[in-house]
């Protein structure tokens, strides 16, 4: 991703990510705008130069269609996946899963040997790209508004 570039994210990321926490966590949604916000400062404080995370760009014929985030961990074995988003209007086109393929390739030649990421309860759409991807389910997360 280039710089330029960021901004785009950012403003896709934010919005997403918030209704994402006030959905599933049952927050108001400005307290959820508050914390996606702070995710991408404190993740991000020098753009995308920041030091140990990736943040791509999918592209098809020069246009951007997605984005993926990871960040590799420490021991070089593993990254985790903290945003994958294929653009709406060119969801269910197969391109989730090209883009999933093309990554694990990649990886594979760096020498990573797993890819980790957390998916949304209700996202049903996104739950069948990485179980037809080869992705198995590992644990449950549970939470409870008190």
């Amino acid at each position: 991703m280039q710089e330029n570039e960021f901004s785009l994210y950012t403003e896709y990321f934010i919005a997403d990510y918030a209704r994402e926490i006030s959905e599933n966590y049952g927050l108001p949604l400005a307290d959820s705008l508050e914390q996606a916000q702070k995710t991408i400062e404190t993740s991000f404080p020098q753009g995308t130069q920041t030091e140990g995370e990736a943040l791509l760009c999918i592209v098809k014929a020069r246009k951007i269609i997605g984005y993926i985030w990871y960040r590799p961990d420490p021991t070089g074995t593993s990254v985790y996946i903290y945003d994958f988003h294929i653009l709406p209007d060119q969801q269910g086109q197969g391109y989730g899963k090209q883009a999933l393929k093309t990554l694990e390739d990649n990886l594979s030649q760096q020498g990573f040997k797993q890819i980790k990421l957390r998916v949304a309860a209700d996202n049903k759409r996104a739950q069948h790209v990485y179980e037809t991807s080869g992705f198995r389910v590992t644990g449950i997360n549970i939470n409870k508004t008190i």
